[in-house]
């Protein structure tokens, strides 16, 4: 409910409401009944109220401050005393008109009025009875209207449910005095005293805080019942407002109380720490003073910290706030901001460092001197982002901790692989529980200074999820142009990384998010041949087996055949992480002989490698069966370096359907459907003018079918494969090709040529087929790599054919 009703009088004083309070008479039912047989005058003059409603029978004091409300009152005061009293629907009009006052009123009498020392001027006045306004008969110099008499429609008043209802207005508003400290405890005896339930209904709904127009819909009801129902409702509505508004302030005061005593705990803990020696929270912050003034940081960051240090001294310790605070002004003291490492630019000992700690990749380590060289001469130059780029076990990642020993920097390492959250890389936001600054940052503070050598190891094998895309996220932290200002969420300021030598590896290309691989300089690592795998064998790989399991160099020792013999017959790879393993397991022979004080071979023979090793898991001569036509070799490129394919062709009567099996990929479907094409269409050249297609059905298939197979490298193959099964000639033994076609007949340039190359060498081809485009990837290839091997580069599908089919018949040729 709201305020006594003299409260909404802003400039009336206390003592001149005491004075008038012997005007609020309690009316009782004989009094209600004579106000409503009063007969309305035939004219009233209008009184429109901005915010309230006039309900029969109360009694409500009005400041009057509009000129024509002034002149209404003077000439009213001086007559009958008798106005009518209505609502505004707008308060913010000034000079109310007929369309601007609600049609349904209250007639009022004037029982006093007051000048206000203010000048305004105070009326009292009671509400009578209602009216509804028939016609406007004047506005001018005030409203006035005639006006008909509002009839309550025919109801008992003496009903079991109205008095229910009335009964039910009267206790809960005896219950909302109690519960309200803002309302007085005298309003409950008028409340008791009020004996005319259609007075009570008026009462209550006139000191209620409700908006203009819900009082104006109570007075308008006709039907007293619904008048009481519908204030009942209200006053259930403000109830539950009180009462959830006491709720509040009784768990804010809870609240309070209980950070206080939290205060004196905190107060009392801190005398218990200093007695005991600790720390206190104090010292804790003027420790951290102390750290800030050696640190040298840019004007802003220096402010910034600043700021967040003065934060943490307003919080109290025990919020769970604080720790993040504390941890985040750690991090910013922990940060190497401006700290670098001295590079060394000797380059004759950085090309020591590479060749000792790699043999071979003679052009990845030429690259990564020029690097070097051009930082020696221009010690501003933003650090070049390198992604090295090969098959598994070829040495990418221990490159990078190479170049940092070469260059005197820190190093750090992180892997990429499966990441699929971007606050991996760009951190959390301070605001969630367990926030963290990203891996970038934690690596900085790892390595102590702001220029390391760091490693973004599997580079290809990131991931995108609900949490975003990491490889978006490593867009500004690899672009020399943006990662002046990298921005941390956590750490909420720019980072330097400008001076950071980042190292990305990568197995495939082809992961790689095209603008990230854009931003960095892409080093091809091919694989290793079989010569250059037997002096890392031995140069390398035994000497970290033999210190792992306890071993000396007298222990086990191994000659080039037997490395020779273990990297083609146990291993099928571009890198040495298998031939590392078998390694591991001669020395793990040797250490289980020495343990038991068995006898073994020291130098072991190539007999002795069947025993200790099992029996060779790597056959190379399925290629050399050239008696059937329809068989070809070819290469491939994979994802741990080159291997030879096969390509099988089949004849059978049929009515001219291709079939392929093999589990291949769009592309190679496709060169099929070239290569048969090319063949139709060039039947006359090939010698196949007479050829029936529409009476054979073709089959091809591509060994290992469950290995799945795509890329355009294969057209060449292909063509070659069907044209000898065809024309039943048989192919040339140790001979392979790559490269793809066109309809034209036309040889394409594929990639990959190293790789293709060092499996054709592994698998003992003698002649390798290429297009003529592919020639400058040979000539990159160091000569002792192509050692055995002849190349011949074709232009067309003709030449190809003419050096790949010897023109013999194969043995029990089919006559087509």
């Amino acid at each position: 409910m709201a305020k006594p009703i003299f409260s909404n009088i802003d400039n009336l004083s206390l003592q001149d409401i005491e004075s008038e309070a012997e005007l609020i008479p309690l009316l009782t039912s004989e009094d209600e009944e004579a106000l409503e047989k009063e007969d309305l005058p035939a004219e009233v003059a209008l009184l429109p109220l901005r915010n309230t409603v006039l309900f029969p029978g109360v009694v409500i004091p009005i400041t009057v401050g509009r000129d024509k409300s002034i002149q209404l009152i003077k000439d009213a005061n001086q007559g009958s005393k008798v106005i009518g009293v209505v609502a505004q629907k707008d308060q913010g009009v000034e000079n109310p008109g007929a369309q601007d006052i609600y049609e349904l009123g209250t007639v009022a009498r004037i029982l006093r009025v007051l000048k206000m020392p203010d000048g305004n001027t105070t009326i009292i006045i009671q509400g009578k009875k209602r009216f509804e306004i028939d016609k406007i008969t004047s506005e001018d110099p005030y409203l006035k209207a005639t006006t008909r008499t509002v009839v309550d429609e025919e109801e008992s008043k003496d009903g079991t449910e109205f008095k229910a209802v009335a009964e039910s207005i009267k206790e809960l508003s005896l219950q909302i005095i109690q519960e309200n400290p803002n309302l007085p405890s005298e309003a409950s005896f008028a409340i008791k005293n009020i004996h005319s339930y259609s007075f009570l209904i008026n009462f209550v709904s006139s000191n209620m805080n409700l908006s203009v127009n819900e009082k104006q819909n109570i007075l308008s009801l006709k039907n007293i019942k619904e008048r009481a129902l519908l204030c009942l409702k209200y006053m259930n509505v403000e109830y539950q407002k009180l009462e959830l508004k006491n709720d509040i302030q009784s768990r804010v005061r809870h609240d309070l109380d209980q950070q206080q005593r939290e205060y004196y705990l905190q107060q009392q803990m801190k005398t218990i720490q200093e007695e005991l020696g600790g720390i206190s929270y104090e010292e804790e912050i003027e420790e951290m003073k102390v750290r800030a003034k050696s640190k040298v940081w840019t004007k802003e960051v220096g402010a910034h910290f600043d700021k967040e240090l003065m934060k943490m001294q307003r919080m109290n310790p025990q919020v769970a706030e604080y720790s993040v605070q504390r941890n985040y002004l750690d991090l910013f003291l922990d940060l190497p901001w401006d700290n670098f490492s001295k590079d060394n630019f000797d380059l004759k000992r950085a090309e020591k460092v590479l060749n000792r700690d790699h043999f071979g990749l003679e052009e990845v380590k030429k690259r990564i001197i020029e690097y070097l060289a051009v930082l020696k001469l221009r010690n501003d130059m933003k650090s070049p982002i390198l992604c090295l780029y090969g098959p598994p076990g070829v040495g990418k990642t221990s490159l990078g901790k190479s170049i940092a020993e070469a260059l005197g920097r820190s190093y750090v390492r992180i892997s990429l692989g499966g990441m699929r959250d971007e606050a991996e890389i760009r951190g959390h936001r301070k605001t969630y529980i367990g926030a963290l600054p990203g891996r970038i940052i934690q690596s900085l503070k790892k390595a102590g200074t702001s220029n390391p050598v760091f490693v973004l190891d599997e580079i290809d094998k990131l991931s995108s999820g609900a949490q975003g895309d990491p490889s978006s996220a490593l867009l500004e932290v690899l672009d020399p142009e943006q990662n002046k200002e990298f921005y941390d969420n956590f750490l909420e300021l720019g980072y330097d990384l400008s001076k950071v030598m980042f190292v990305a590896t990568a197995n495939n290309l082809g992961g790689i998010h095209p603008a990230l691989r854009d931003r960095m300089e892409i080093i091809n690592v091919s694989g290793y041949t079989i010569e250059e795998k037997v002096v890392i064998g031995k140069q390398h790989l035994l000497p970290k087996q033999l210190k792992e399991h306890g071993l000396d160099k007298k222990s086990i020792q191994l000659g080039n055949p037997v490395l020779e013999r273990i990297v083609e017959g146990y291993t099928r790879e571009s890198g040495v992480r298998g031939l590392d393993k078998q390694i591991a397991k001669v020395t793990r022979y040797a250490a289980k002989s020495i343990a038991m004080e068995e006898d073994y071979a020291v130098k072991p023979a190539l007999k002795d490698l069947t025993e200790i090793l099992g029996p060779e898991k790597v056959t190379r001569d399925l290629y050399e069966n050239n008696e059937v036509a329809g068989v070809v070799i070819g290469l491939a490129w994979t994802s741990v370096g080159g291997d030879i394919l096969f390509i099988e062709s089949a004849l059978s009567p049929g009515k001219g359907a291709l079939n392929i099996t093999g589990n291949l990929g769009k592309i190679m479907k496709e060169s099929f459907t070239i290569a048969m094409e090319y063949i139709k269409a060039n039947a006359l050249q090939l010698g196949l003018a007479d050829f029936k297609f529409d009476k054979y059905n073709i089959h091809i298939h591509v060994p290992e079918g469950a290995t799945p197979k795509d890329g355009p490298s294969a057209g060449i193959t292909i063509l070659t494969s069907l044209v000898s099964l065809l024309t039943q000639k048989r192919v040339k033994k140790n001979l392979s090709m790559t490269g793809e076609i066109t309809l034209r007949g036309k040889v394409l340039p594929v990639g990959g040529i190293k790789e293709k190359i060092l499996a054709a060498k592994r698998s003992k081809i003698k002649e390798i087929i290429l297009c003529e485009s592919n020639r400058k990837d040979i000539e990159e290839i160091k000569p002792s790599y192509l050692k055995g091997l002849t190349f011949h580069f074709v232009k067309e599908m003709k030449e190809v054919l003419d050096l790949a089919l010897t023109g013999q018949k194969v043995k029990n040729a089919k006559k087509l």
